[in-house]
């Protein structure tokens, strides 16, 4: 009988080990998708969308950077840059030029439009702050053990 009941025990922390609700990886989506429904209306003022708002965040450091660099810098392929960039340019945020010393490569720079909104970026980043509800010790940390984490889960798929 003591068995039996050992076996159940198991069986529930089992079950309550694979609940939805325990999973790190479901934590992480969720926080995503609240982040990206929290930047939507924030960003449809200028009618970004959130990768967009990546690459301009990217070239707000950089300034001018290869479709290559962006790429990697964001861990985005060239097929999803490609229309991504053309829309940012059709918008005016970007320009797109060949590379005249190596014409596979296509530099990406900010417009004065593009370089203009870097200024409300920090209206954004400061909405984004009041919805997280964190400090910024607080939200330092939370970046901190994400990046940590994406780094292990990097070094654990190529390990």
């Amino acid at each position: 009988m003591t068995h039996d009941n050992d076996m159940r025990k198991d069986d529930l922390k089992d079950s309550e080990a694979l609940a939805l609700g325990q999973q790190l990886c479901f934590a992480v989506y969720s926080v995503a998708h609240a982040f990206n429904r929290t930047y939507k209306p924030l960003l449809d003022r200028f009618g970004l969308t959130y990768p967009q708002y990546l690459v301009l965040l990217a070239l707000w450091q950089k300034d001018r950077m290869t479709v290559k660099g962006i790429g990697e810098e964001l861990g985005l392929d060239s097929g999803t840059l490609s229309p991504l960039l053309k829309r940012l340019e059709t918008a005016g945020f970007v320009s797109r030029i060949r590379d005249k010393s190596d014409e596979r490569q296509v530099i990406i720079t900010l417009t004065p439009k593009g370089v203009a909104l870097k200024t409300d970026a920090f209206g954004i980043l400061m909405e984004i702050g009041k919805a997280t509800g964190c400090s910024m010790e607080e939200a330092a940390a939370l970046r901190s053990a994400l990046h940590d984490l994406g780094t292990h889960l990097d070094e654990n798929q190529n390990g």
